[in-house]
């Protein structure tokens, strides 16, 4: 366990006290968790219940985050605990961001412990993903100070669903993020998520204009839900409004899944219509994701539209960059974070156990 900083007792109550991390605000009495599962309230103040366990580790391609512009063709030590603040009805890691037992934390790690396997495998970074980071909040700062030391880099894989305070030390922290957008109607996150959408697009524009962190962003579609034009169309604008060309976006295909089983999967017509709706819109940078497509998986150079990085699922393929991320044809700046060369990682998945190091 540890003692997390953003929480307050109520005025109101003698053993009541509300958690400031995330815009839910929880107000829990002795004993209670918080909907995260994973905070609560431990003789009067609210305690990190998670703190140095893991729903387990793994190396992942960079690409699988998904981030595109960070470090392309690198391995990256991936891991998450157990819980989450939102309450997505189509969750695609359910099993462990809705799970409610601790025996999913089967793992445990000291933040020098993940550093060292991370540095022991060659990783260039490590995630925080699975589930979402913010909810772990502590243990992702500690084990991201730990591998900074170690000259690692730190990704989180997030919704963005938290509040002013602790979002400027989280993010300050992180070298790269990619946060999900979940739709662009507070109906929809009202209805599906149990949250609200302003938090989060709070949350994108700070990363965006007030810190280094490296930020892409992902948008699941979902047939029926948050795939029409109208809403790409409003997404797309406020995107380039208010972050410019160069933030990168996905567009992930949705497949049935948790509260969502009888939802149809998203059909690869609709990624490719949500792509060519942002690069309509001004967008430099825009994939499909989930589904594969060689087009959509590839940058391109958006001065000469040169093929500067080909992808096949994870694999690269072509890479027309040098001087770290210039292209090599017209010499424009592709916006992101590059090695002269391509990484050459690939596809593969490793399981790892980081207290072995």
């Amino acid at each position: 366990m540890a003692t997390m900083q953003y929480w307050h007792k109520l005025e109101d109550s003698s053993n009541k006290v509300q958690c400031d991390l995330c815009p839910r605000f929880c107000k829990l009495s002795e004993g209670q968790r918080g909907l995260c599962f994973v905070r609560g309230n431990q003789s009067g103040e609210i305690q990190l219940l998670s703190y140095g366990r893991s729903s387990g580790f793994c190396i992942d391609p960079i690409e699988k985050k998904p981030l595109n512009h960070f470090l392309p063709g690198t391995p990256v030590l991936s891991f998450g605990t157990a819980g989450c603040n939102l309450a997505c009805k189509f969750c695609q890691n359910w099993d462990i961001s809705k799970a409610r037992e601790d025996h999913k934390l089967t793992t445990e790690a000291s933040p020098k412990q993940i550093a060292n396997a991370a540095s022991q495998h060659h990783c260039r970074s490590v995630a925080y993903t699975y589930n979402d980071p913010v909810i772990f909040y502590e243990y992702a700062l500690d084990v991201a100070a730990a591998c900074s030391e170690q000259g690692i880099k730190n990704v989180a894989v997030t919704a963005g669903y938290i509040c002013d305070e602790p979002r400027e030390h989280f993010f300050q922290a992180m070298d790269a993020t990619n946060v999900d957008i979940k739709a662009f109607t507070d109906n929809f996150y009202r209805k599906l998520c149990g949250g609200q959408l302003q938090p989060v697009l709070d949350t994108i524009k700070y990363i965006h204009h007030e810190t280094d962190c490296w930020l892409e962003l992902t948008n699941l579609l979902i047939p029926g839900e948050n795939d029409s034009d109208g809403e790409l169309h409003q997404l797309c604008a406020w995107i380039f409004d208010n972050l410019g060309a160069d933030v990168p976006v996905h567009f992930s295909a949705f497949h049935p899944d948790w509260k969502m089983r009888n939802t149809p999967e998203t059909p690869p017509a609709t990624l490719t219509t949500a792509r060519k709706i942002a690069l309509e819109h001004g967008l430099h940078y825009a994939y499909t994701g989930n589904v594969h497509d060689k087009v959509g998986d590839t940058t391109f150079c958006p001065n000469c539209n040169t093929a500067v990085i080909e992808r096949d699922w994870y694999e690269l393929k072509r890479w027309q960059l040098q001087d770290h991320g210039h292209c090599k044809i017209c010499g424009q700046s592709v916006a992101g974070i590059f090695d002269d060369v391509a990484g050459q990682w690939g596809s593969k998945r490793q399981l790892v156990q980081p207290a072995l190091y």
